[in-house]
């Protein structure tokens, strides 16, 4: 399974995407800013291509054990991206949200207007994880790739 971000809004604080996954576009998506220096907890990774792994231990698997019993099988975790470490996919709705993770939602806001946002991120994720996870299942490999326009 192929999963792509096409970073399409970049500014100030925060930049907005839209994940496709196998070529169809599946919702928005919202990272830190880009910053020629790393600087932890706000900074978007870099472009490139990813695995994407099952991280089954720490604060936001335990939430999301409890918050999704039916589904969750472990948080999806971007692997070996350099100089970063624990970068997953999950819910949220702007920068506070992120600590340089990529967050999903069914609809973004104007980057340009104001700070990006994300809303319905919970509706996104859902759809998002149980296709990734019956890939994961069937023993797929699964990649990101993040894309700069």
């Amino acid at each position: 399974m192929k999963l792509k971000v096409y970073r399409y809004s970049s500014q100030s604080r925060t930049t907005l995407g839209a994940l496709h996954i196998n070529g169809e576009f599946e919702c928005y998506t919202l990272e830190d800013r880009h910053r020629e220096e790393k600087v932890r907890g706000e900074t978007r990774i870099p472009k490139g291509i990813y695995n994407i792994g099952l991280r089954t231990v720490g604060g936001t698997h335990e939430r999301y054990s409890k918050k999704f019993p039916s589904y969750h099988k472990g948080m999806l975790h971007v692997l070996d991206v350099p100089n970063f470490k624990y970068i997953l996919i999950h819910i949220g709705n702007d920068e506070s949200d992120t600590m340089g993770c990529l967050l999903v939602g069914d609809y973004a806001n104007n980057n340009k207007l104001q700070k990006g946002q994300l809303t319905s991120s919970t509706n996104a994720y859902t759809k998002m994880y149980m296709k990734v996870i019956e890939a994961i299942k069937n023993n797929e490999e699964v990649t990101i790739e993040y894309l700069d326009l």
